[in-house]
């Protein structure tokens, strides 16, 4: 069967290629039998200079997802229509695959052909099957309808696993700048023998996390679903290969969720149905597309939160976050368990190191300081009240435990090569008062203040400057 003639006849974009079937049942490198002329164009400037019969790779980089797709498309039998977003060109590409009837035993055929646009078509992207449009949309008001947007995700991904048939679905939040991860949704069948996505991250997790651009390589998704695919999964990944293949993974299916050029996640399923595979790429891909948003959105609201309640120098919280935990204790939307202590602390002599030794030098202080705090009132709450104050609440402690919080602060306070504090407290066994309780600590740690420098009246210019500060 003469193939040349036939691609000739085919208007769109097209070409056909042809691998040969290995003995073992693999396939081989995948060769450019013939293309009509619009495809010649694409990658040739001048057309007569096309060669037939030689790798595909002779006129296009290597994409191991096209090559995936060739050969599944050939595993089954079946034609493959997808809309994907081929980033490393920086367009969306609607794409065609139909194996063909070989004239040769043992090689296959597979016509490809293609449309490519710089920008997505919302029209072809909900151009879907029934199936995946309600699932889609199933997701969607799971998102929109609840108020626990983490438990929303969850059920999205426990949905996802059972469409797939998969034993395991997670989306996994990735911080390539500070190489860090965190499981964001982890679905899995809790009668299994699969434990939780957390048993599986390590202390060099990310390690593997940086080899998944390079398998997806300028692709949308990467897919473990034939002896080629975990063949080169074992050549760019070793390490994560025999990882799945200990952990008795069979196949891997793994799209990234990218929001303004930066992959902010991962979401992947394992031992799906290979039966489905088509349909299951249609839905992830679509699912990804909706999640990558609504997640980029929680993150960027939880970073705002965690900026307009975090003091920026010290890392610790600030005045705004004090207000609120106050104003939500008057309220009663969020009571501060009894019993509890309090604690007010005041640098020495910032005023006078940032007017002789600069902003810097008084910036040291205050981490210095907040850093002593985080060591003394680990898991209780810290403050910075003002420029060079702090407040603690220390929550649930009992009066023996406040004591020794307290004794270590006293002797912490005047340290050598550290800097100087005055520091005030008060325990609340019973009242429930903290305003009270406040005022109380306050005013102690101004007596403590003024006794410092009574025991130092070599700082007495430093007083009187800190004084000077505190009108100003």
């Amino acid at each position: 069967m003469e193939y040349s003639d036939f691609v000739h006849n085919i208007k769109p974009i097209a070409c056909i290629v042809s691998f040969d079937i290995l003995p073992d049942g693999r396939f081989g490198e995948i060769m450019i039998v013939d293309a009509n002329e619009r495809y010649r164009k694409t990658v040739l400037e001048d057309t007569s200079a096309f060669v037939k019969n030689v790798p595909y790779t002779n006129y296009i980089r290597q994409d191991h997802n096209f090559e995936g797709m060739c050969y599944e498309c050939i595993d089954i039998q079946k034609p493959i229509h997808a809309y994907v977003d081929a980033s490393f060109f920086n367009a969306w590409m609607e794409l065609y695959m139909i194996p063909l009837v070989s004239p040769v035993e043992d090689k296959a055929y597979v016509l490809f052909s293609y449309d490519m646009t710089s920008k997505a078509d919302a029209d072809k992207m909900t151009d879907v099957t029934p199936e995946a449009a309600s699932f889609v949309l199933r997701s969607c008001i799971k998102l929109r309808e609840s108020d626990d947007f983490l438990t929303a995700v969850n059920s999205i991904a426990e949905d996802i696993r059972l469409f797939c048939d998969s034993k395991h679905c997670t989306i996994l939040l990735t911080d390539f700048a500070k190489k860090s991860c965190s499981v964001f949704a982890d679905a899995y069948d809790p009668n299994g023998t699969e434990p939780p996505m957390e048993a599986f991250i390590g202390d060099n997790f990310f390690d593997l996390i940086e080899t998944w651009p390079r398998l997806i390589d300028g692709s949308n998704c990467f897919i473990i679903n034939n002896e080629y695919e975990w063949d080169r999964a074992n050549k760019i990944s070793p390490e994560w290969a025999k990882n799945l293949k200990d952990s008795n993974v069979h196949n891997i299916v793994i799209y990234p969720l990218i929001s303004n050029g930066e992959t902010i996640a991962y979401i992947w399923a394992v031992d799906f149905d290979r039966e489905k595979t088509l349909q299951i790429k249609e839905i992830m891909e679509l699912t990804t597309f909706v999640l990558t948003a609504e997640i980029s959105n929680h993150l960027m609201v939880k970073k705002m939160k965690v900026m307009s309640s975090t003091d920026l120098l010290t890392g610790v919280l600030n005045r705004n976050a004090m207000n609120n935990r106050i104003s939500d204790n008057d309220t009663g939307a969020s009571r501060i368990s009894m019993p509890f202590g309090v604690f007010f602390i005041d640098v020495n002599g910032l005023k006078v190191v940032n007017d002789t030794k600069g902003h810097i030098a008084g910036d040291e202080l205050l981490k210095d300081v907040a850093t002593t705090l985080r060591e003394i009132f680990e898991g209780q709450e810290i403050y910075r009240v003002g420029g060079d104050e702090f407040f603690v609440m220390a929550i649930g402690v009992t009066k023996e435990e406040f004591d020794v919080l307290e004794e270590k602060l006293i002797s912490c306070s005047e340290r050598p090569d550290h800097a100087k504090y005055a520091y005030g407290s008060y325990y609340c066994g019973d009242s429930k008062d903290i305003r009270k309780a406040m005022q109380i600590a306050d005013g102690k740690m101004y007596e403590n203040k003024e006794d410092f420098y009574m025991r130092h009246p070599e700082l007495e210019w430093d007083r009187q400057m800190s004084r000077r500060g505190q009108k100003e």
